[in-house]
């Protein structure tokens, strides 16, 4: 099943029309059941800019959440460029002959990796995951194999920099898995839909068969508020994305370097 969650202008739509059918429903329903006393309406406003304090606040956290996993997404992206270019420097410590078949297996990872940052595709991904798991274990062995040939500290320092090769990428992943909660999701939108509905029930219409205007306002904003956290907070949706520069220099690097 896929994760709604990846579809940002999905999340803009459906939030936009849930929220605006809210507002409409304590406007045109719960006005119809009771009318705001006079007296009253200091009391409600405390209470409808106490809830949309609490809403702002709730947002305001979820967006910090949503740019510090983006933050670390990019981070990650230039440490495991350097953990593969680092390697392979140190795999000219293994000879010749292994230094030139490392050489090539960490071009190959390095293409690989740059497609699982631009693809967007779940197969794709899927079969970029698999090759890459392959690949590692070809690189891990190539390591392994000269550097039990050659038991020395300097065959140590190519197979450290293998173990940074592959942990970087683990981390990688990780930090794409780590998502904004659906709970923290779900807190944000009944709250919004509380707003909504107290913002209908508050408002008061000149012309009550004529559409107000002002009870569309606050669903947008809001909607447009969770478009622009869901695409920051989905890794391979959206606009915001992390783009892999890092990786293409050092691609580009490695492949003048012959």
């Amino acid at each position: 099943m896929k994760n709604p969650l990846n579809y940002p202008y999905f999340i803009f739509l459906f939030t936009f029309v849930s929220l605006w059918i809210t507002a409409q429903i304590g406007a045109r329903w719960l006005t119809k059941v009771r009318i705001i006393d006079p007296d009253e309406r200091d009391n409600f406003g405390v209470i409808l800019g106490a809830t949309l304090t609490l809403l702002g606040l709730i947002i305001g956290f979820s967006f910090s959440m949503a740019i510090e996993r983006y933050d670390q997404r990019k981070n990650l992206e230039e440490e495991e460029a350097n953990a593969i270019g680092t390697e392979y420097v140190r795999a000219n410590l293994l000879g010749d002959v292994n230094a030139q078949t490392l050489h090539g297996q960490l071009k190959r990872y390095v293409d690989l990796r740059i497609l699982f940052y631009q693809s967007r595709d779940a197969a794709v991904i899927s079969q970029i995951n698999a090759d890459t798991a392959r690949l590692q274990n070809d690189m891990w062995a190539s390591v392994e194999r000269a550097a039990l040939a050659q038991p020395t500290p300097i065959s140590a320092l190519a197979v450290s920099g293998m173990n940074d090769v592959l942990n970087s990428q683990g981390y990688t992943q990780a930090a794409w898995w780590n998502r904004i909660p659906f709970a923290a999701w779900a807190l944000m939108v009944m709250i919004a839909i509380c707003c909504n509905v107290l913002l209908g029930f508050g408002t008061r219409r000149a012309n009550k068969k004529a559409p107000n205007t002002l009870l569309v306002v606050m669903p947008l904003v809001l909607a447009i508020s969770f478009l622009l956290l869901a695409d920051i907070d989905s890794p391979r949706s959206g606009l915001i994305r992390v783009t892999p520069r890092n990786m293409l220099s050092l691609s580009q690097s490695l492949n003048n370097s012959q």
